[in-house]
């Protein structure tokens, strides 16, 4: 049994067990604890989670749009990822141009109404055509604000300047890997207000080098652990991989701490459900050779012996 995948489900089990009540932004309510840390080595495998079906091409195009600053869904829906579309069509169905049905609430009222699902469903697929189809519509209704690409690569200064975090950072590890400075910062008190769709639940993430070796380690603020969790701890990884990979170095651990880890009430079953099933061996990552991490596509990016448990599906808080 993988030691990895363990550290996910003692995570799930004392949220279980020890969780208190919370209500949330989305109103959902939760199960929640404040302070937990998981520690993935990568020498085990690729940890992405056996004891349910993870989507690993969603984690692939999603990390490549992070990495190229990108923060337009678009890009994302030519990939066939529809992770990030809620928080978009929630900005267009709240704007004056939009004259459909009411989408007041549209997450809860499709998970609690049938018919009310199909109509959201309609003009979600209407949404996600303008997107991909009209230039105009898409610059204003399918960019997310200042969200992590461009946090990662374009980080507004004072004086009007803009820093590339990741491309930094990179640098510094391989002109100096012993510096204790290898962090990139999402969290922008400046625009978190007012310019992001969602404020970053993963806020900060530090590399560090020993051995030949490069780790990582996240600070999320907020982690959704059914679906969000097992994104993160995937993505996280990938990109320690690849890091690693430009720098020259092995793939270390994977160090995932967590401010309020928390499951919603809508997610419990489903939690009990995966908790019953036995870890299977993970998968394996193959990477074809790159100059850059800047110029990889998603295509580029592949695993291998992935056998999991069937997916768990569960609705989304937005």
């Amino acid at each position: 049994m993988s030691m990895s995948e363990q550290a996910y489900l003692d995570l799930c089990k004392r949220v279980l067990e020890e969780g208190t009540k919370k209500e949330d932004r989305t109103k959902t309510g939760t199960l929640s604890v404040f302070g937990h840390q998981m520690r993935f080595d990568l020498a085990e495998g690729f940890p992405l989670l056996t004891t349910k079906f993870v989507p690993f091409r969603l984690i692939v195009s999603e990390l490549i749009w992070f990495i190229q600053g990108d923060t337009n869904i678009r890009y994302l829906l030519k990939h066939n990822n529809n992770i990030w579309n809620e928080w978009a069509f929630k900005k267009w169905v709240e704007s004056d141009e939009y004259t459909g049905p009411d989408m007041d609430n549209f997450g809860h009222r499709a998970n609690e109404d049938p018919s009310f699902k199909e109509l959201y469903l309609k003009e979600m697929d209407k949404f996600k055509k303008s997107i991909l189809e009209d230039d105009e519509f898409a610059a204003k209704y399918g960019d997310l604000g200042s969200v992590y690409g461009s946090q990662w690569r374009k980080w507004r200064t004072s004086k009007g300047e803009t820093i590339d975090q990741l491309k930094g950072v990179i640098q510094a590890i391989k002109q100096n890997p012993d510096s204790r400075r290898h962090l990139i910062t999402a969290w922008n008190p400046e625009d978190v207000p007012s310019n992001m769709a969602l404020p970053p639940c993963h806020t900060m993430f530090q590399f560090y080098v020993a051995d030949g070796k490069l780790s990582c380690q996240l600070y999320q603020r907020s982690g959704d652990i059914f679906l969000g969790v097992p994104f993160n701890i995937a993505s996280y990884a990938l990109l320690t991989y690849l890091i690693a990979k430009e720098c020259g170095l092995k793939p270390g651990e994977f160090i995932h701490t967590l401010g309020d880890a928390h499951i919603y009430s809508n997610h419990i079953e489903q939690i009990k459900t995966q908790l019953k099933r036995e870890p299977r061996n993970l998968p394996n990552l193959h990477i074809q050779d790159f100059q850059t991490i800047f110029d990889l596509e998603a295509e580029d990016i592949s695993l291998e012996n992935y056998d999991p448990h069937p997916a768990i599906k569960a609705p989304v808080a937005v």
